[in-house]
């Protein structure tokens, strides 16, 4: 593993913040560089004691980093890489913590080039929250952490970031790009249309009564709108694919509503209720879900 002396944070939100916390309390020895262009970003994290320096310099934040992490919205990713082109070591590895990862992966290409060694990072942590004020030390605890790799990825950076994001307390696996933005498609950016289009569909003062079912199938329609526009617009085919087999299963279930078919309606609600279980049963054995 390359020994990291110094980690760079740009971006310094929740997820941003959140690594920072980590790594100085995980990581003893290692000086950890938060980066905000955001002035009161800036103080807001001085003051929570974020990370050892905050700068509003991306020069400063970033040309002796050993390890530089864009915790910032996807579509700011290339301006990103081609300003980092310029200013990080060749042996310095550049990674993001998007939740997409083909486009960025031709992002880092096309701008960093050979001047920095890049591998996209996923760690599947977060919450419907925004803002440094809410990153906490513990956020990646037993939470999965994906690296999306191909044939030209740097092996030793997939190592490094590996030992890196595990030593954060994540669960590690590797596929490559494409096969993730499919997967993440169906399992993370498909909830929240759903789920955005659940309350959409309903009257706000109908929405009063509402209970706690409601209000766990619609939590995540709670994350930045700002933030999930980049994340579909990044994702766009794979999520209208999903859109649509999530139509195809919600016709099913209107037809034999309509029709008054007991057994149909039965079928398919139990095909749900199982695949769920099953999953359920997995995430415990994994010690992903406590």
């Amino acid at each position: 593993m390359k020994k990291l002396q110094q980690v760079s944070i740009i971006g310094l939100g929740l997820l941003g913040g959140s690594v920072s916390l980590a790594v100085r309390q995980r990581m003893p020895g290692v000086a950890v560089v938060g980066y905000s262009h955001r002035p009161a970003t800036r103080r807001k994290a001085k003051s929570l004691g974020i990370a050892t320096q905050v700068v509003g310099d991306l020069a400063a934040a970033t040309a002796t980093a050993d390890l530089v992490i864009l915790a910032t919205p996807i579509f700011t990713f290339e301006k990103y890489f081609a300003d980092l082109s310029g200013l990080v070591r060749p042996d310095c590895i550049v990674t993001d913590v998007g939740s997409t990862k083909a486009l960025p992966l031709r992002w880092a290409q096309e701008q960093l080039g050979d001047s920095a060694r890049y591998v996209g990072s996923h760690p599947i942590a977060g919450s419907e929250q925004r803002g440094v004020e809410f990153a906490r030390d513990d956020l990646f605890d037993q939470a999965l952490c994906i690296l999306t790799t191909t044939a030209t990825t740097d092996r030793g950076a997939t190592r490094t970031l590996k030992a890196f994001w595990s030593a954060l307390g994540c669960s590690m696996r590797t596929m490559n790009p494409v096969d993730h933005d499919r997967i993440f498609a169906n399992i993370s950016h498909l909830p929240h249309v759903v789920a955005a289009g659940l309350v959409n569909a309903s009257d706000e003062e109908d929405m009063k009564f509402a209970g706690k079912g409601f209000l766990d199938s619609t939590r995540i329609s709670s994350g930045p709108a700002s933030i999930w526009t980049d994340v579909l617009m990044a994702n766009g085919e794979n999520i209208a694919d999903g859109i649509d087999r999530a139509i195809a299963e919600l016709s099913k279930l209107r037809t034999a509503i309509r029709d008054g078919q007991r057994d149909r309606i039965t079928e398919l609600l139990e095909t749900a209720r199982s695949k769920r279980a099953s999953l359920v049963k997995y995430k415990i054995r994994k010690k992903e879900l406590l």
